[in-house]
């Protein structure tokens, strides 16, 4: 596949800006970065972004993530790999990302699970992580971004 231009937000240099500040908020929102990194290759995964992935699981490992567990993502409900704090935050990146799959996506026992587990500043981090994995998700699929070792 051939990829149809740069990513937008590379070539908007504004835009980028506005978003790598919203990254730094996000890892400042007390959520551990290995959790972060899942919710986004989970909706990276939904989506079927090759960029993304790829970048993801090049992200998971810098921050520490084992093959084992990367390799468990797509099937996490049916893995034993994964904590009940990593299992709501996978269950929101999903409802989240397949707003489309039913009226009310984000069910209040999604939420309420999440709940349990992080506080609000901790579930804006996961909300904000899950939005920008799905903003890039749809930016590198529209413009057929590649994904490869020059592109983490």
């Amino acid at each position: 596949m051939t990829e149809r231009m740069k990513n937008p937000a590379m070539i908007l240099p504004d835009a980028m800006t506005g978003i790598q500040n919203i990254y730094k908020a996000m890892y400042k929102g007390g959520v551990p970065a290995t959790i972060l990194e899942l919710v986004h290759l989970r909706a990276s995964q939904i989506n079927g972004c090759s960029a993304c992935i790829y970048g993801g699981i090049h992200s998971a490992k810098k921050n520490g993530e084992t093959d084992e567990r990367l390799h468990q993502v797509v099937a996490w409900r049916e893995s034993e790999l994964f904590t009940d704090a990593e299992r709501a935050a996978l269950a929101m990146a999903e409802a989240a990302t397949r707003l489309a799959d039913r009226p009310d996506a984000v069910t209040d026992e999604i939420w309420a699970e999440a709940a349990s587990h992080f506080d609000e500043t901790q579930l804006a981090a996961i909300v904000l992580m899950i939005s920008l994995t799905n903003l890039f998700n749809r930016l590198n699929t529209t413009v057929r971004a590649t994904a490869g070792a020059t592109w983490a």
